[in-house]
């Protein structure tokens, strides 16, 4: 039988796979939820609400960025991305056709 996934585990893979995609994505949610947050506060001018958004959108992209770098890291320790990659590499690197 097939090895049925959680929720979680699958999450986890596509995050792996995808990590740009991932950053993208938390950024743009990101300044549109910050965006969101500033149009609420009244005395703001709009530039300054801008402003924050981008900040806010910036701060979160570097702590999706630095989880992308610890996400790598596990996964080059822990072999799994050897192992990822290895089908695409040649057995035997230093054969060559005469």
């Amino acid at each position: 039988m097939a090895e049925h996934k959680s929720k979680l585990e699958s999450v986890r893979e596509w995050v792996v796979q995808n990590k740009l995609r991932t950053v993208g994505s938390l950024w743009l949610s990101g300044i549109a939820g910050s965006i969101a947050y500033n149009w609420s506060q009244p005395g703001m001018k709009t530039s300054v609400k801008i402003i924050h958004a981008r900040l806010h959108a910036q701060a979160l992209t570097l702590a999706a960025l630095a989880g992308a770098a610890v996400v790598e890291y596990y996964d080059h320790k822990s072999g799994s991305k050897t192992e990822r990659y290895a089908k695409f590499l040649p057995a035997d690197p230093y054969t060559h056709k005469d």
